[in-house]
């Protein structure tokens, strides 16, 4: 088949470190685009080289940098530095797009801002990520947001503290919204010819993905709280229950009819089939009282039988897994980026009728490798 790479041609500079901005590069090298990764000497590059778990025992590419810069070049440059900065400025007038994550302000002073870079490109497409906007030079840090924007209130249980998520989900978030606004870009020069420029907040992201919390105050003017892993308006949904063999499963039963087929694939004892379990506005309301039931009856199945029966009747449901089992499933690998020992996961994982087939992505780049490549 045809490798049709969408952006074949395209050429970005990667002027972000960290997640948020480096995840928006893979995504355009995954689809053909020549990514050009700048970072500093001085400093040692992107800071997440250095951020090795304990015992790590890797290059100068951590696992932490190695989630999200494939397919990229490398190259060094000390834009403090006079000469640096004019060699930065002879790249930007063959680019499409720029990727940048300064704190407001520190991109004036490195002559590397949207005005400053458009005056020598004016057909420059310009993505910007920052913590709080433009207009706010307070550092952003995915965990600060997560814990300013009703995140880690939201998160852990109950009786207990406010929990972080394990994974920088607000650098996710705010990296889609930024792609999703670079591609409007790209489609906006395509029909005019001009060149534009996106922010994106993690501030903002963060709080347009509360989505149906943020509804439930908004809305039905109920301030969510902490639940563990169940869910506000659903029940049971989200619940996990412990199966005679001892693995945990999780049930996100959405309709009253996926109820009823619940009931009968554990065999409900017909007077246990209360009353007030009939809706799921009462099964929320009386989820103490439902749960226990459940268990009972799922105290007694084995987790691949039960699991077996509930899909077999369409009732969603699925087994708690450790990172190495949900890596190890079949639709999981699929999603992989090169070879044992030096592995990751792709950004995009969509499957299009016109891209026929993945390119095979370079592996993450040491510091500085493509120095000469690029010409600097």
């Amino acid at each position: 088949m045809q490798n049709k790479e969408m952006f074949s041609g395209l050429r970005v500079l990667e002027l972000a470190s960290v997640l948020a901005g480096p995840s928006v590069g893979q995504f355009f090298a995954e689809l053909g685009a020549e990514v050009i990764k700048v970072e500093n000497p001085a400093t040692g590059g992107d800071v997440t080289r250095s951020w090795k778990g304990a015992g790590e025992q890797t290059d100068d590419r951590s696992a932490y940098f190695c989630a999200c810069n494939w397919g990229k070049q490398s190259v060094t440059l000390d834009l403090t530095q006079p000469d640096d900065r004019i060699r930065l400025h002879r790249l930007v007038a063959k680019m499409d797009v720029v990727i940048a994550s300064y704190k407001p302000g520190d991109a004036e002073k490195l002559g590397v801002a949207y005005d400053q870079l458009r005056a020598i490109n004016p057909k420059l497409i310009y993505g910007q990520i920052t913590g709080y906007g433009s207009q706010d030079d307070r550092v952003g840090y995915d965990a600060v947001i997560q814990a300013e924007a009703g995140f880690m209130d939201l998160n852990g249980e109950p009786d207990g503290p406010p929990t972080k998520m394990p994974v920088a989900l607000i650098d996710l978030l705010a990296a889609h919204q930024l792609k999703e606004a670079l591609l409007l870009a790209l489609l906006h020069r395509e029909r005019t010819g001009e060149g534009a420029f996106a922010e994106v907040s993690l501030i903002q992201a963060a709080v347009a993905s509360l989505a149906n919390q943020a509804t439930n105050w908004l809305v039905a003017g109920k301030l969510p709280t902490r639940q563990g892993s169940a869910h506000p308006n659903i029940a049971p949904y989200g619940d996990l229950f412990v199966t005679g063999d001892g693995k945990r499963i999780l049930l996100a039963v959405g309709s009253d009819r996926q109820f009823g087929e619940l009931l009968n694939v554990l065999h409900v004892a017909a007077d246990e089939r209360l009353p007030e379990f009939a809706t799921n506005a009462q099964r929320v309301q009386h989820r103490a009282r439902l749960n226990p039931i459940l268990q009972k009856y799922m105290a007694g199945r084995a987790a691949d039988e039960l699991l077996a029966r509930l899909q077999a009747r369409k009732i969603p449901a699925g087994l708690v897994q450790n990172v190495r089992e949900a890596l190890a499933a079949d639709e999981a690998r699929k999603t992989l980026l090169g070879e044992r020992g030096l592995q990751a996961v792709r950004q995009l994982v969509a499957q299009l009728s016109f891209v026929e087939s993945s390119k095979p992505l370079s592996p993450p780049p040491h510091l500085g490798e493509h120095n000469q490549v690029v010409g600097l």
